[in-house]
């Protein structure tokens, strides 16, 4: 061995026995001076403390350190003066392991190679008035006109391990409360000139991450576990922790921070990001203020979530937060509703406006390129805004095309199905959110279908090539360009709901339709579902209690009011035909009231007004009626002779004017109820002839054989008949005609009772058509043989004609008369 190497050889060994004996004297010492030893750092240390700074035991851990100096202190505990007030105790540690490098003391600096903290509880607190108790520690005063001493030195710590760890920041200034409990923390330090760098690995649980306790805690009961790469420059004095991967939960993040120093409490700035994470785990690690409005929504796939929070920890109130998502082709799940195939950009800020605060009042979320289907209903949302989450409103241009049919899924199929078209909409909303539903939207934009089939359930209507334009213009909806065509009929519509929003979300059964309708051609068999009672289905309520849009919009249809005001050209119903119809009809609640109804019919007119109510399978109506100058025959074939059997539209000629005020009963197929219609109706017959009458000519086959009765003519006719049932009561009147004079009274009966009593006097009239003055032909009219006549049931279901022996006797002469020259 080289002389050289063994100097050298010596020299280190003379050294490091140099050292061992040095540790081994101070371990030696400090061993058989515990007491003197502890007594001396104990107050040394206080010297520099508002408070108290206690050490239950001090031993020395040579082989633990080495060849460092080490030592353990236990049971130490450090308060500040007003501990006995507050009761929050700075430092308690049952276990403050300490190694410091031996080497170092010797040249004057103190290195301290490893400081273990375990089993011990830290606890920074403030009070209510701003006082901490970190107040303990003195701050050292500073002379401005004392030269730096370049050549003192400080502590570096090396390593650091923490076990077992509770840490606690409880601001109650602030309302900020942060806890810790560190399970196993590990790091390393160190010190280029410009700071220092830590390098550190730390498996932490979070019991509290709030900024403001009074609305929770963010990353509650979740494991913090990771790696950290910290570096702090003492020019800016700005701390910096590198982007690193941390375990927050069972989810990896990657996080970064900035904490400057420069100006008393720190501001800081930290950027989390996650590309693939849960919407559920995402909403779990935020404050309950949050989590609650965040888990009334669900995204089935991992979405990609960026977060920034910048704030201070000086002060009260949340941090300036703002989130950013993606989300691509996946189902969403909202209170409204699930959206599949659902694709947008989101952004949440607590900051919407500048200056108004960090709050729930200030914040807003808005989505871009917002898209889905909705029960297979394709739509798209450019931007939607949702702001002010404490009374939240969205805005937005929704838009959408499709297959019309689509639409049955939607709002049910109770009222409206429809089997073809399409349908466009392109509506601008603003509505308050509850419970993150639209509510009460104020809408404006259009709807448009086209070339739609629909039926109307409720009533068995069915329409095709269909067309219907809805125009939203503030809380009014306006229906124009409706095209409607069921069978042979066609109706152009256009609507006005006045109110419609309000009344939709409050009281749909409020809701008053008025139609401005024009057709040229309408067969009212075609409509007989409207003489069907509405259905009406108990409200369909959701799992909450609230009922659902199925009956919202089924209330509107049963229980809303329509007010239809009708232009047609012409007008079918069976036999029936007129022309330039004008009508004024109220559907409402299971009623039908009819107003203003002008028709032109067999060269005259009719006027008509009345009541439906429906009940079931057979409605009531109520009807008052004006005939003007129609033709008689075309009138009784469109009505189908009004039930009668042995009186037809060919045996009655001449114009005919009436009057009627009639209830009665009808069915849903529109017939007449048997024995239904009651009231009193009273004509005017102008011009009239009696063609081929059965019963009058029987009676002229004997009684006048000479005379032409298939053509009996009448220039007035006028009488009342009181209907009951199937009773029609002939109050007494004259029938003055051209072959013979009669007086008719009695009752006759659509199925039997019929009892008619006709008084002809075989007195021809023609004798007495010079005779001008019309009360001198009026005493002449029932002079000589008067024949009496009872009209009854025959066994043939016809009528029976035969003497009325039983008649009542006349008190007047010359009826008298008349009879004995029977």
């Amino acid at each position: 061995m080289p002389k050289w190497l063994k100097i050298i050889l010596k020299v280190t060994g003379g050294i490091i026995a140099l050292v061992i004996v040095a540790c081994i004297v101070i371990s030696v010492y400090i061993a058989y001076n515990k007491q003197k030893v502890l007594n001396l750092i104990t107050t040394e240390l206080n010297k520099n403390l508002n408070g108290t700074l206690t050490i239950g035991n001090i031993d020395p851990t040579f082989f633990k350190g080495f060849p460092g100096v080490s030592i353990v202190l236990k049971d130490v505990m450090i308060k500040d003066k007003l501990w006995a007030n507050h009761r929050h105790t700075l430092l308690n540690a049952k276990e403050l392991y300490v190694s410091v490098n031996a080497m170092a003391l010797l040249k004057g600096t103190v290195d301290i190679n490893k400081i273990e903290i375990s089993n011990a509880d830290i606890d920074l607190f403030t009070d209510s008035t701003g006082y901490s108790n970190t107040a303990v520690f003195k701050a050292k005063p500073k002379d401005n006109n004392k030269p730096e001493d370049k050549s003192s030195s400080t502590a570096q710590l090396k390593r650091f391990e923490l076990s077992n760890v509770n840490f606690t920041v409880d601001d109650r200034k602030a309302f900020k409360l942060f806890k810790f409990q560190a399970q196993d923390v590990n790091g390393r330090m160190d010190y280029p000139a410009t700071g220092w760098n830590a390098h550190l690995k730390l498996k932490t649980m979070v019991k509290s991450f709030s900024f403001n306790t009074q609305k929770g805690s963010f990353m509650k009961d979740k494991l913090l576990t990771g790696p950290f790469d910290i570096r702090y420059d003492s020019k800016s004095k700005l701390i910096v922790v590198a982007p690193n991967k941390l375990g927050i939960g069972d989810d990896t993040f990657t996080i970064g921070a900035k904490f400057n120093l420069a100006k008393g409490p720190a501001d800081f700035t930290i950027n989390i990001v996650n590309d693939k994470i849960l919407w559920t785990s995402a909403a779990n690690l935020l404050a309950p203020n949050i989590t609650k409005s965040l888990n009334m929504f669900n995204i089935d796939n991992p979405i990609a979530v960026t977060c920034d929070l910048n704030g201070s920890f000086a002060g009260g109130g949340d941090p300036l937060i703002f989130v950013t998502a993606k989300v691509k082709n996946n189902t969403v799940t909202t209170p409204g509703g699930k959206i599949d195939d659902c694709s947008f950009n989101g952004i949440f800020s607590n900051n919407y406006i500048n200056g108004k605060g960090l709050n729930d009042d200030n914040s807003i979320i808005k989505l871009y390129h917002f898209n889905g289907k909705y029960k297979q209903i394709p739509f798209t949302v450019d931007t939607a805004f949702i702001n002010n989450l404490n009374v939240p409103v969205a805005t937005g241009i929704f838009k959408s095309h499709f297959d019309v049919a689509k639409l049955n899924p939607v709002i049910g199929e109770q009222s409206l199905k429809f089997t073809k078209g399409t349908a466009d909409l392109k509506l601008a909303y603003k509505a308050p959110l509850i419970n993150f539903k639209l509510n009460k939207p104020i809408l404006s934009g259009t709807v448009n279908i086209k070339n739609a089939d629909v039926s109307y359930l409720p009533r068995n209507l069915h329409f095709k090539n269909t067309g219907i334009s809805l125009k939203f213009a503030g809380n009014d909806l306006l229906m124009n360009n409706i095209r409607l065509q069921t069978g042979n009929s066609v109706a152009y519509m256009e609507g006005r709901v006045n109110n419609f929003l309000n009344l939709y979300y409050t009281a749909p059964e409020k809701i008053l339709i008025t139609w401005q309708i024009n057709s040229p051609q309408l067969h009212i068999a075609e409509f007989l579902g409207f003489l069907n009672a509405r259905k009406s289905d108990a409200p369909i309520r959701s799992k909450s209690g609230k009922v659902n849009l199925h009956s919202q919009l089924n209330t509107a249809f049963d229980k809303g009011k329509a007010e239809l005001h009708l232009r047609v050209a012409k007008v079918y119903y069976k036999k029936f035909l007129a022309t330039d119809a004008t009508a004024d009809l109220l559907l409402a609640d299971n009623s039908i009231r009819v107003q203003n109804v002008r028709v032109k019919h067999a060269g005259g007119s009719l006027k008509l007004a009345g009541n439906i109510i429906q009940k079931g399978t057979v409605n009531t109506f109520l009807l008052n009626t004006q005939i003007d100058n129609v033709n008689t025959s075309n009138f009784f074939y469109s009505f189908n002779n009004f039930g009668l059997k042995s009186f037809t539209y060919q045996n009655l000629k001449g114009f005919l004017s009436a009057q009627a005020h009639i209830t009665g009963s009808i069915n849903n197929e529109g017939n007449v109820v048997p024995r239904s219609i009651n009231g009193v109706t009273t004509f005017e017959l102008k011009k009239g002839a009696l063609v081929n009458f059965s019963p009058i000519q029987s009676v002229g086959k004997f009684a006048f054989p000479f005379r032409d009765l298939e053509n009996i003519t009448f220039s007035n006719l006028k009488g009342q008949f009181n209907i009951n049932g199937d009773k029609i009561v002939i109050s007494p009147m004259q029938i003055n005609s051209n072959v013979l004079n009669m007086d008719v009274a009695g009752v006759y009966s659509l199925s039997k009772g019929t009892n008619i009593a006709l008084d002809i006097p075989l007195r021809n009239p023609k004798k007495d058509t010079a005779i001008v003055d019309q009360n001198e032909r009026n005493k002449k009219r029932m002079r000589g043989i008067v024949l009496h006549i009872l009209a009854t049931d025959g066994e043939d279901g016809k009528i029976k004609i035969k003497w009325n022996k039983n008649r009542p006797k006349k008190e007047k002469p010359s009826t008298e008369v008349a009879d004995s020259k029977q």
